[in-house]
């Protein structure tokens, strides 16, 4: 699965039409437009002024022929239309230019964007992220990063140059995401960020989610949830990888991401090397002592632990058909789309082996395995892998999310992605209390699949 940007080397700005007429929307062309205009993210490097946010509730749906799908997220809808000015603009012209050349450099300010959520005055938008407990649709803020992430990429990547061929933006990775507080569906939201480091032809955004509140005015309590987000960049006609332009963080904040975000560059490679050598110095202590319970279920259930169950037995899962409805700018299903149904399949599995509304607590990191295309037969496997239960009163869920593609008339089926989620148990949804069981694994594979997570866990804290 691969979220795909296509920027034109044409660009000249989006513009949003209003019933005053048309307005740019962002411009990298001139600085001094009229009062019309409405900045959304600025290319002046100096000095960083934070622009106007975009209003999640103000997206006007005009007929663009070129614009992907009809997807329905507020969010999504903004944010393309940004950018459907640059899908209007591919021509012929566009098949002659010529590779990347000169690269520019930017800052992280000049890739800033932010979007606002006005639930607090808009009861349409309000019930568009509303659940069933009257809570945020972390699903659909999920999603919406996803987005985010894309057109901050997009920005970042979009120069003057009106010679050089378009780049492809592949979302590659997403970091552990974690929640940090609850978020309210009835207070003001805003989502904002920017490119904090910049490889060769890769780059992190980074993504902060914040709610201020009355009891919570000060500016680092009101961040609710952070996400770094990893995109690669290809050339539009070779599919080959293509630099992009450099960065230069200016304040210390801007250098300290880039330092956290250059740590983790580097965390990604050795780790893909590890994978490449395969499991090593296997602990088969640690295996054995996994399976044991689940032997005795297997060979004699009567005698099993009641306080226990076996991973198979947590197992729920759903399908789809991809439609054309759910396409990114490159025709390929819309990355946010695919991690908010992952999202609403491992809640509905942690729901059913708790007995209650789960809470939600994190992401762990995710990679993109393979593309997602309209028309593939995509299902979703989930299962309770694991559970941690040494403090009772705060026990955790662990839950897996495998999307596969299934192709029927090829008979086969390919791994998309594979998801973890981390639950908790709200404090007010049993007043007495839940015994949350113990998970247990039946096969080696399964228990070779909790050793890894637990390890990468481990790994995660001990770098904390």
């Amino acid at each position: 699965m691969f979220l795909l940007w296509q920027i034109s080397p044409h660009f000249d700005g989006p513009y949003l039409d209003t019933p005053a007429g048309r307005s740019r929307l962002f411009s990298t062309a001139d600085s001094s437009s009229s009062s019309a205009t409405i900045p959304v993210v600025s290319n002046v490097s100096s000095p960083p002024v934070s622009p106007p946010p975009i209003d999640a509730g103000s997206s006007i749906r005009k007929p663009v022929s070129l614009w992907p799908g009809m997807y329905h997220s507020p969010v999504t809808n903004a944010l393309w239309e940004a950018r459907s000015n640059v899908l209007e603009k591919l021509d012929d012209a566009q098949s002659e230019a010529v590779s990347q050349g000169k690269l520019a450099m930017k800052t992280p300010s000049s890739s800033r964007t932010s979007i606002i959520y006005k639930f607090s005055s808009d009861p349409i938008l309000r019930e568009q992220y509303r659940n069933p407990w009257n809570q945020i649709r972390m699903g659909k803020v999920v999603e919406d990063l996803d987005a985010l992430a894309g057109t901050i990429s997009f920005k970042h990547c979009c120069n003057e140059d009106r010679t050089t061929r378009p780049l492809l933006l592949v979302t590659a990775s997403v970091d552990k995401i974690v929640l940090k507080k609850p978020i309210s569906v009835d207070c003001d939201l805003s989502i904002s960020g920017s490119v904090t480091w910049v490889g060769r032809s890769s780059m992190e955004i980074q993504l902060e989610v914040t709610q201020s509140t009355e009891e919570n005015q000060d500016s680092l309590d009101s961040v609710a949830l952070v996400a770094n987000f990893t995109f690669v960049a290809r050339d539009s006609r070779t599919g080959k990888s293509a630099p992009i332009n450099p960065i230069s963080p200016e304040t210390e904040r801007e250098k300290l991401l880039w330092q956290e975000a250059e740590e983790r560059n580097i965390m990604r490679k050795k780790k893909k090397d590890e994978n490449k050598l395969g499991l090593k110095n296997e602990d088969t202590n640690r295996l054995s002592a996994l399976l044991a319970e689940g032997r005795v279920f297997c060979d004699m259930p009567a005698l099993a632990d009641r306080n226990s169950i076996l991973i198979r037995d947590t197992c729920h899962q759903n399908s789809l058909i991809c439609q054309p409805q759910q396409r990114n700018t490159h025709g390929r299903i819309f990355g946010g789309f695919l991690m908010r149904r992952a999202f609403e399949l491992a809640f509905a599995t942690a729901y059913a082996f708790i007995g209650a509304a789960p809470r939600f607590m994190e992401i762990d990191h995710v990679d993109f395995l393979r593309p997602v295309d309209v028309g593939d037969f995509l299902r979703y496997k989930s299962c309770v892998l694991f559970t941690e239960l040494e403090d009772s009163s705060k026990p955790l869920i662990n839950v897996e999310v495998v999307a596969h593609v299934t192709k029927p008339e090829l008979r086969s089926s390919e791994v998309s992605n594979k998801f973890y989620f981390t639950f908790g148990v709200r404090p007010d949804s049993a007043p007495n209390g839940l015994k949350i069981r113990n998970v247990v694994p039946a096969t080696e594979e399964e228990a070779r699949r909790v050793l890894e997570r637990i390890d990468a866990e481990n790994s995660l804290l001990a770098r904390s």
